[in-house]
């Protein structure tokens, strides 16, 4: 029997390969672009370790290139979905009542099949699925997938470490239970890294777990799955059901044991899983836990001190990486007069130079947006600025006859509530708005109140008054808010994510913050020699 407290290695960031000609990692990769690509891959329903195919199939396909096929995918209906909820609760008690470092120990051995025998597997698959450049799939889908996974380890490790104190002839325990009944992970396209983290910081903590991957991302995320698998989680413990949300609405969430959702998805839909929760309150077993990350409409604010160089590369990248499609990317900025023509002149210059097309292409900086649903969205924007007389329309522009390709586009708004400036579009477009230097506190104020949204903004100033009245005023606009430097990024263990507002719970992933939303704690309070006599001192007569 185990009696010693084990220590989970104390975690460090995965490196970040650099995929250089002639590396190996660039050849290894290439070799697997080549082979996934030649393939036609079968994505079951995966619940109990069981596989299950319905009749309901959907097809895998490649954003840059919408007539290649790289796989075919199973929708779970209603049997599927009960079957899977009856499941989870099944394996909860074996799998809550496994020794903590025996938990962690699964994970941990993915981390190492993740970053070593299934790199370029996984780096490829998320790349060609979700059309993201090497650079962008390895530090999503290897380095912070590897992250949560031995970061969430040592979260749990320090969160059962806490114990209360202790009075004379008494000892208090605290433990840390799995929330009572089954946790519903359902997961967006774009970070194979949020899928996985998703169904597995609850299932650290002893929850199992019915996972709803989203369909533009199943194959990648599928391999995660297949990784877990390899690494030695109980069947049962995460259940793989790719479903229609509202199948996912009428027989998971409004399921008595339902005891958490674990969300990355948009504002509204998560509005709807929280009314829907609300609605149905009196049926539960307890009171769900609901942790989500939502939309965002990140913004970089540039102080008349701020350096040109160092603003035009964080536009570029923050708005146009990974197509614009990351929760955190930049997508209005707000640029002083004085500073206007050298930022316009520096930033079309640098946008000239960006290459879009087939990720596959090492040269390409961009590749397409996720399906035809968000780049007829984006072209809609795109025409409205071309028509508006409150915009203008810098640079940009579209092309769907091979893959879904928006070019990475910058809209002039001459008002600072412009359409494209205060909506979310998930795409690779800039709004910027220009205004008067005298304007600086009035337009940071403009700033904080013209979105429903508060997820990330950046800052830019060499004045260090100005960056602390940003600083300041900006308090509540962005859960993640960074000085001189682009507003993505966010790297596990040293920026944890989230925002509030419209833009989610706040419960950080990458930190011990969202683990501890996945347990329930009991305090034990053990008394060694207990009172026998009733009555206090104070009772006594005069």
């Amino acid at each position: 029997m185990a009696n010693g407290f084990y220590l989970v290695p104390k975690p460090t960031n995965e490196p970040v390969l650099n995929y250089a000609p002639n590396s190996p990692e660039r050849a290894e990769v290439k070799a697997e672009l080549k082979r996934q690509a030649s393939i036609v891959v079968d994505v079951p329903i995966v619940i109990g370790g069981k596989e299950y195919r319905t009749a309901n199939v959907k097809y895998i396909r490649m954003p840059h290139d919408h007539q290649h096929i790289l796989g075919k995918f199973y929708i779970a209906g209603k049997k599927e979905l009960e079957l899977a909820a009856r499941t989870a609760m099944e394996a909860k008690a074996k799998w809550a009542d496994i020794d903590w470092e025996h938990r962690a120990s699964i994970f941990l051995k993915a981390a190492e099949l993740l970053t070593g025998p299934y790199r370029a597997k996984l780096n490829a698959a998320t790349m060609l699925c979700q059309s993201k450049t090497i650079f962008q799939a390895e530090i999503d889908a290897v380095c912070e997938l590897a992250d949560f996974f031995r970061y969430n380890c040592y979260f749990a490790q320090e969160i059962y470490k806490d114990q209360p104190q202790n009075a004379k002839g008494v000892w208090n325990r605290q433990q840390h239970r799995p929330l009572d009944g089954f946790v519903v992970a359902i997961s967006p396209f774009n970070f194979t890294s949020i899928g996985g983290n998703l169904c597995t910081a609850p299932a650290i903590m002893g929850n199992t777990i019915v996972w709803k991957p989203a369909s533009t991302a199943v194959l990648s995320n599928y391999y995660v799955f297949k990784i877990l698998e390899e690494a030695g989680i109980p069947t049962g413990v995460i259940n793989f059901v790719p479903c229609a949300g509202s199948d996912m609405s009428q027989y998971l969430l409004t399921s008595r044991d339902m005891a958490g959702v674990h969300f990355t998805g948009s504002t509204e839909v998560f509005n709807a899983i929280w009314k829907l929760t609300g609605d149905n309150i009196t049926p539960y077993k307890s009171y769900p836990r609901l942790v989500g990350e939502t939309g965002g409409k990140d913004f970089i604010f540039a102080h008349k001190s701020a350096e040109v160089a160092p603003l035009v590369c964080a536009l570029v990248r923050g708005s146009f990486e990974y197509q614009g499609q990351k929760c955190s990317a930049a997508s209005r900025a707000y640029i002083p007069k004085s500073l206007w023509p050298r930022v316009k002149k520096g930033l079309l210059a640098e946008i000239a130079k960006i290459k879009v097309g087939d990720v596959c292409d090492f040269r390409n900086f961009m590749g397409a947006v996720i399906d035809e649903g968000s780049f007829k969205n984006t072209v809609k924007y795109i025409e409205h600025a071309k028509k508006s007389k409150d915009a203008e329309l810098l640079c940009g522009g579209y092309d769907d006859s091979k893959g879904w390709f928006i070019y990475p586009t910058v809209i002039l708004a001459k008002k600072p509530d412009y359409k494209s400036m205060v909506e979310e579009i998930f795409a690779p477009v800039m709004t910027i708005f220009v205004y008067d230097d005298k304007d600086f506190v009035k337009t940071i104020d403009i700033c904080d109140s013209s979105t429903k949204y508060a997820l990330t903004g950046a800052v830019f100033a060499q004045d260090r008054e100005a960056i602390h009245l940003m600083e300041r005023k900006l308090v509540h606009a962005a859960g993640n808010f960074y000085i001189n430097d682009k507003p993505t990024g966010a790297v596990v263990g040293q920026q944890p994510f989230g925002g509030a507002r419209a833009s989610g719970t706040n419960d950080k992933a990458g930190s011990m913050l969202n683990l501890y939303r996945w347990s329930s704690p009991r305090t034990i309070k053990e008394t060694f020699v207990p009172p026998t006599d009733f009555t206090y001192p104070f009772m006594k007569e005069e």
